[in-house]
């Protein structure tokens, strides 16, 4: 705004703005003054004042003559601007949407035999790449190879920093100024804007789309084939489904084409599961270990999805392509560090059991937890909530439904019973803006003009700390 379009009010105010020297001053006489270095201090005053003009220039004339600007205010707006910027940005939330591989919030929770895996790994020297038997280097991914290989049944495994870096590392090695066969209608894009043609030209690999958006046949991969044909590739359609009038190849029919003229498939299967988890009530996904034993030449999957671990790409398959790969200039590149090591190799260990990995990995547990329990706990909680709230909300436990999330099992709806709290004369939408500024930061839905708080996605100590954070957010919310 010029300032000869100014109001009085803003132009008294904006003279009143203490200078940065004086603030400081009263900063250094104030009892119990902090232990902040004068750098952060400076900053931290010159943003406050900053802060402060520019709510001036964005108030009315009368609006801006309220503003206090003595410089014990000021001084304290600054406090607070250097308590945040040495606060950590990464954090705890609690989770109260329902969705248990929630991308935002991080996906996977580890167990806690990762936890303590991390924890002995971090703060300790380790045999990363040291072999104790042969007193020799070793190799890192020895480490969690056998592992994957006895839990999928491929001959040999690698394993890089995510998904994408899989698929990139696979189809670098495997077609780099070569063809590809991939079906349009996989041709897929998930988060993050990672979409399949963009990977493969980055790989130097050249795209040939075969048949159409919903159907694909055999004819149309054969037909496609040409000397310049490297792989054949199959992307599973992690976060989408075509429906109705409908086609695929299945994996079998792709791999006898592919041995019929001597090249490899390559199959992404983008989340990626372990063990079969129709029993507990969830639609059938394709494991690893049935994509190998369909004759798949490389599976990729993600370590931080279904399979309930940290974030890596996991490569499993025939042991002289897995080799190949290894050899790739760019598996160092993208190579996983020893805190992700640790932490996948104590969540593949959990699968050597697994009805204990059921138990032990929050992921599953999650997935898998029995409505009984789901009903029971959303009870409690909301009869905590109800005491304390009292009259202020109305509080009641409503059938609802959990998504799965991270781009899995788009078509799951896992049948859940959640605490739905209507706050008469309050907006909902800025308690869930309040809540999301109160430590720790509390994330739900809001339906219907309610507060929806879904306890599949709650952790072990996070039930207490809801009644208070809403109450919280409710005094904030109406200026107490």
């Amino acid at each position: 705004m010029e300032r000869g379009k100014l109001e009085r009010g803003q132009m008294e105010a904006l003279q009143r703005l203490p200078a940065v020297d004086l603030v400081l001053k009263h900063l250094e006489k104030a009892d119990g003054a902090p232990a902040v270095p004068r750098p952060l201090l400076v900053e931290g005053v010159r943003e406050a004042i900053e802060a402060l003009r520019r709510d001036i220039l964005k108030a009315s004339g009368e609006e801006a003559s309220g503003v206090d600007l003595a410089p014990g205010a000021v001084a304290r707006k600054a406090l607070l601007l250097v308590e945040k910027g040495r606060a950590r940005s990464l954090k705890k939330v609690i989770n109260a949407t329902g969705t248990v591989l929630h991308t935002n919030l991080g996906r996977s929770l580890l167990a806690e035999e990762a936890l303590q895996a991390l924890a002995e790994v971090a703060g300790n020297y380790s045999n990363l790449e040291y072999n104790l038997e042969e007193g020799e280097r070793g190799e890192r991914y020895d480490h969690v190879q056998k592992l994957l290989c006895r839990l999928t049944g491929a001959e040999k495994a690698l394993v890089v920093n995510n998904n994408a870096a899989a698929v990139l590392l696979a189809l670098s090695t495997l077609a780099r100024g070569k063809e590809v066969v991939v079906s349009r209608g996989e041709l897929v894009e998930i988060g993050g804007s990672f979409r399949i043609p963009a990977v493969m030209a980055q790989s130097g690999a050249r795209l040939v789309e075969v048949g159409t958006t919903n159907k694909t046949r055999l004819e149309d991969y054969r037909e496609a084939l040409t000397a310049e044909t490297a792989l054949l590739m199959k992307v599973h359609t992690s976060n989408y489904r075509v429906l109705g009038f409908t086609e695929e190849v299945p994996l079998q029919d792709l791999v006898a084409l592919g041995e019929e003229r001597g090249l490899p498939v390559l199959e992404d299967l983008g989340s990626g599961v372990l063990e079969d988890l129709t029993p507990h009530g969830l639609c059938h996904e394709p494991t690893v270990r049935e994509r190998i034993e369909a004759g798949a030449s490389v599976v990729t999957f993600s370590g931080d999805k279904l399979l309930g671990g940290p974030q890596a790409g996991i490569l499993v398959g025939r042991a002289e392509v897995i080799a190949a790969m290894g050899k790739n200039q760019l598996t160092r590149a993208l190579r996983i560090d020893k805190l992700t090591l640790a932490a996948l190799e104590a969540t593949l260990l959990l699968y050597l059991d697994p009805e204990e990995a059921l138990k032990r990995v929050p992921t599953l547990r999650m997935l898998t937890v029995p409505p009984g329990e789901l009903e029971a706990g959303a009870q409690i909680l909301a009869r905590a909530l109800q005491e304390s709230l009292g009259k202020a909300a109305r509080v009641e436990v409503i059938k609802e439904f959990s998504a799965v999330g991270g781009g899995a099992l788009p078509l799951a709806k896992l049948p859940t019973f959640a605490v739905a709290a209507a706050f008469p004369g309050t907006s909902t939408s800025r308690l869930a803006e309040k809540l999301r500024s109160l430590e720790p930061p509390l994330l739900l839905r809001v339906q219907q003009d309610r507060l929806l708080l879904d306890p599949r996605t709650l952790v072990e100590g996070d039930r207490e700390l809801i009644p208070g954070l809403i109450g919280e957010a409710m005094a904030e919310a109406k200026g107490v």
